[in-house]
């Protein structure tokens, strides 16, 4: 008999989306969204409801579909079988190890606040960032349970300076600091939309408690629980901290700030207070970084598992982790981490990592439609279809918001990069017809 599996609790799967979600971009979002005015409130309020109505849709997935990891990927197929499952899953998995890259590169960002070194040694940026990348791949191969552990510690961690300055900064709130409505020039209406594209990509990573699935306990409870807690509680502080940076920070200092959380701290508690963020700053790149490796090796060992990617996918070692699923990410994510540091790529990089923003995006469009066909053709929620049809088609209607808001051109170049797994897709189903004949 084989072992049971590794399973995680609430606790974790919540950190596990709560971690995903907040990364390095919120503690220097505030700055770029001061320029706009306090319109960004209002923006972060559209993009928050779309987020959470996503969210509600995943919960209600996963209550649908029990104790199969996968998210996205499992979801999708469901409603519209193996093909567009295998292309979400496609997307999704080179959006995760492009991604990791990229963090690396933001996490050695954060640490040359404390060694300046680090930004004028590119040998040693490089080996630093490739260290953290491998560092978080081993944690990951000792288990779920031991990633889970490292992926709660890390995300108390971050959310401590962030809280630190919403409860304290309280006291040194001066409404006369806050922005006006709008300081484009531009209409009101194109610019909420401006500054709701921009908020959007710190919400993704909602979907992350349904994807390790059969890991967690009571999945039909918890998941559900963990996805809807996590997206609300990553609101609240996300709206919070930006409400208390523009009424702390004075217009000017706020919209030129590289630090804008830190440069609060220090108004509130001095040097040391800027100290506190920029550690926590760099543990929430580590954080993000654990939870994404995590999620790197899961769907494709998901897919895998369902003959749509190539066996080696699903190889797990004694700790039941995807072994080569996680190393084959991990040196994909350290050959992306490299491109930043030869020159001539670093513009071709810039582009692969908004591509690949829409590669995030696809599944939560399909995701929304295959809920409203899972449900009729399972005959679920009879007495409700209008709330089915309602949630599903709000969530349709964000999800083509959002692919719309990325732009032209990232819309193209993601779609070419979502076509590059039609290949890999025909070779899976030739091996597959080839091995029931034999």
């Amino acid at each position: 008999m084989g072992k049971e599996p590794q399973k995680i609790g609430l606790i974790t799967t919540t950190s596990l989306v709560v971690g995903n979600m907040i990364g390095v971009g919120i503690f220097v979002l505030p700055a770029a969204l001061a320029s706009y005015g306090s319109i960004s409130l209002l923006g972060w309020l559209f993009t928050a409801t779309g987020a959470i109505i996503l969210a509600k849709i995943f919960s209600n997935f996963s209550k649908i579909i029990v104790n199969k990891s996968g998210g996205p990927y499992t979801y999708a197929r469901a409603g519209f079988g193996d093909f567009i499952g295998f292309l979400v899953a496609w997307g999704y998995w080179i959006s995760c190890w492009v991604g990791n890259g990229a963090l690396a590169i933001a996490i050695v960002g954060a640490l040359s606040f404390f060694f300046p070194v680090l930004g004028n040694n590119p040998i040693l940026s490089v080996s630093c960032g490739l260290s953290i990348i491998w560092l978080f791949t081993w944690i990951n191969t000792r288990g779920v349970k031991t990633s889970g552990r490292i992926q709660v510690v890390a995300t108390v961690l971050k959310i401590v300076p962030l809280l630190f300055v919403i409860l304290v900064g309280l006291f040194f709130f001066d409404i006369d600091n806050f922005p006006a409505f709008n300081l484009t020039g531009e209409g009101d209406f194109s610019t909420l939309a401006l500054v709701a594209t921009l908020t959007l990509y710190a919400f993704l990573g909602i979907e992350s408690a349904t994807i390790p699935a059969e890991n967690v306990k009571n999945p039909e409870t918890t998941v559900p629980k963990a996805t809807m807690l996590g997206t609300i509680f990553t609101t609240c502080i996300y709206i919070l901290s930006t409400v208390i940076l523009f009424g702390i920070l004075p217009l000017d200092i706020l919209q030129n700030s590289p630090a804008p959380f830190a440069e609060a701290a220090k108004l509130i508690s001095g040097e040391y207070g800027g100290y506190f963020v920029a550690v926590g700053l760099v543990i929430s790149g580590l954080g993000v970084l654990n939870g994404w490796i995590l999620i790197m090796g899961q769907v494709p060992m998901a897919t895998a598992k369902d003959n749509l990617f190539p066996h080696v996918f699903k190889r797990e070692n004694k700790k039941q982790a995807p072994i080569f699923g996680l190393i084959i990410g991990s040196l994909l994510s350290s050959v992306v981490m490299l491109m930043n540091f030869t020159e001539g790529l670093v513009d071709q990089f810039r582009i692969v990592v908004e591509i690949t923003v829409f590669s995030n995006l696809v599944p939560y469009l399909f995701v929304s439609a295959a809920y409203i066909l899972v449900i009729i053709e399972k005959k679920l929620h009879v007495n409700s279809w209008i709330k089915t049809l309602v949630l599903g088609g709000m969530g349709i209607a964000f999800s083509l918001w959002a692919i719309y808001g990325s732009g032209g051109e990232t819309v193209f170049f993601g779609f070419l990069l979502l076509m590059t797994g039609i290949p890999f897709y025909i070779a899976m189903q030739w091996n597959k017809s080839r091995q029931s004949h034999l």
